[in-house]
């Protein structure tokens, strides 16, 4: 049996099940460490071959140590998962964006935030819209399992209930942080949105009864939810294992963001600011559970807003 010689605990397959740190296949079999003992101290104790001489290197995602450098197959075994969990994850969303879109370019309808399911019957066509909402958060289950494979398990992401102090204030500075940010940007591209509204796609809002807030915050967290733990919790947390840097990690997940967001037109640029806040959260403390509220507390606001005015 291996053990970590970061933290002591077991190995299975290529990863401590306790920090989630890549470790090479071919160190020996050795007693667990003494309690207490540091990773340096167990390493040169002869308990686990010394990290140096085999290169090892530990990525940090935020303060948890949940990530570490993966080489040989499991690198790309690694590869091929992200991949295919991402073009899972992805595609539905970015397909409908390009079709709406398309329909919205060729006239031959608007883009309309509440879609028309049942004629005639408003709460049965609210059911039916959260109903049909409901597959877009699909693939978290599975990339939660993918994780928790490698030793990322949902008390490692932080999944845990939010609490005022920790994730909920700090969530809302980050949505007004965004906002305020795309007041800024609205500021710089005002020429284009007077002279040039159509490459900004506005989207269409019916006149519904107020209990149509339930959809909104139903919606809102659904959002929240899939979008931190894939674009978060496993996107980055892959790429820290497959060795990526922090930078070029914030700018593939940002590109992707925004991918599912082109049926806003130009207005996609909007979308930037967020994605950056809440990436960034994840990125130096390593929990999801803010960036799932300040995404839910943001969309939230915003359709309650929309709904209620």
């Amino acid at each position: 049996m291996n053990f970590c010689p970061w933290c002591g605990a077991r190995i299975v397959g290529a990863y401590c099940i306790q920090c989630g740190a890549a470790t090479p296949a071919d160190w020996p079999t050795s007693p667990t460490p003494p309690q207490g003992a540091t990773a340096s101290s167990a390493a040169t104790a002869g308990d686990v071959s010394a990290p140096g001489a085999h290169e090892v290197n530990v990525a940090s995602v935020g303060s948890s140590r949940i990530t570490g450098v993966v080489q040989g197959p499991e690198r790309r075994s690694l590869v091929r998962e992200t991949r295919w969990v991402m073009v899972a994850f992805l595609l539905p969303g970015v397909v409908s964006a390009v079709l709406i879109l398309s329909e919205h370019i060729s006239g031959v309808g608007d883009i309309a935030r509440f879609t028309t399911i049942v004629r005639g019957h408003p709460l049965t066509n609210m059911l039916l819209g959260i109903l049909a909402y409901l597959p877009v958060a699909a693939v978290v289950p599975l990339g939660l399992f993918l994780l928790a494979r490698t030793g990322q398990d949902r008390h490692t992401l932080g999944l845990e209930p939010p609490t005022l102090t920790r994730d909920v204030i700090p969530g809302l500075g980050l949505g007004l942080a965004a906002f305020g940010c795309e007041i800024v940007l609205a500021l710089f591209l005002r020429v284009l949105l007077v002279d040039h509204p159509g490459l900004f796609v506005n989207v269409t809002l019916h006149h519904i009864p107020k209990y149509y807030l339930i959809w909104g915050i139903v919606t809102s967290a659904v959002t929240a939810v899939t979008e931190e733990v894939l674009v978060n919790g496993y996107l980055l947390t892959r790429l820290g294992q497959l060795g990526w840097t922090p930078r070029a990690a914030l700018i593939l997940s940002l590109i992707l963001r925004t991918s599912y967001h082109v049926y806003y037109g130009l207005g996609f640029i909007f979308t930037v600011p967020f994605g950056y806040f809440v990436t960034r959260s994840f990125q130096k403390n390593g929990k999801l559970m803010r960036p799932i509220m300040a995404h839910f507390l943001y969309d939230a606001i915003l359709f309650t807003i929309v709904i209620l005015h």
